[in-house]
């Protein structure tokens, strides 16, 4: 595998091709596309993120999605976040989790990322994965995903790996099936 700062190079390059904009050679497939690191890299990663997001010479127009500040955000709206801690105590994280899956659904996680119109450059971009586990899991989430973005790409910033027809997050825990991403760099 080659350097962190080097792939992540790559990934600034590949998303400003119009060919990746397009969604163009895919195979009529969607357009989602995973960035796989070692989870030792995260501080790395988020850097980078932080970089691009405010880089105005890109030749594309990113939409990035922490989804752990994302899923603060589902509480606060709730007017849970207060309470998340003595719920927790009191019930278990069992029950909290539980609570938490019933709460912050994939569709409030796309409702807080959804906007229109979507435009030839867009690129969403999802990170905080690791960060948000296990209140929310990026299989599921990418498969109620497609119906609301089938036009633009969207690539996912993954401590873990991902063989094509799994994800495994921080390379440690249990595999999730997903097959309709791709690799990237």
């Amino acid at each position: 595998m080659s350097n962190i700062k080097e792939r992540l190079d790559k990934v600034r390059a590949l998303i400003q091709e119009p060919e990746f904009l397009e969604g163009k050679g895919l195979s009529n497939e969607v357009n989602i596309r995973m960035f796989c690191y070692d989870p030792e890299y995260e501080m790395t990663v988020r850097h980078f993120v932080d970089q691009i997001a405010t880089d105005q010479t890109l030749n594309c127009h990113l939409k990035i999605y922490n989804l752990y500040e994302t899923f603060l955000f589902i509480c606060e709206d709730k007017r849970i976040i207060d309470s998340i801690p003595r719920m927790e105590e009191k019930k278990g994280k069992e029950y909290l989790l539980k609570q938490m899956h019933s709460i912050a659904t994939d569709e409030m996680f796309i409702k807080k990322m959804q906007y229109e119109p979507h435009k030839l450059g867009d690129v969403l971009m999802l990170t905080g994965v690791g960060e948000v586990f296990p209140f929310m899991r990026i299989h599921a989430l990418l498969d109620a995903l497609q119906p609301h973005f089938p036009d633009i790409p969207i690539i996912v910033m993954y401590p873990g790996t991902f063989d094509g027809t799994q994800v495994k997050l921080f390379d440690r825990l249990k595999p999730n099936s997903y097959y309709r991403a791709f690799n990237i760099i």
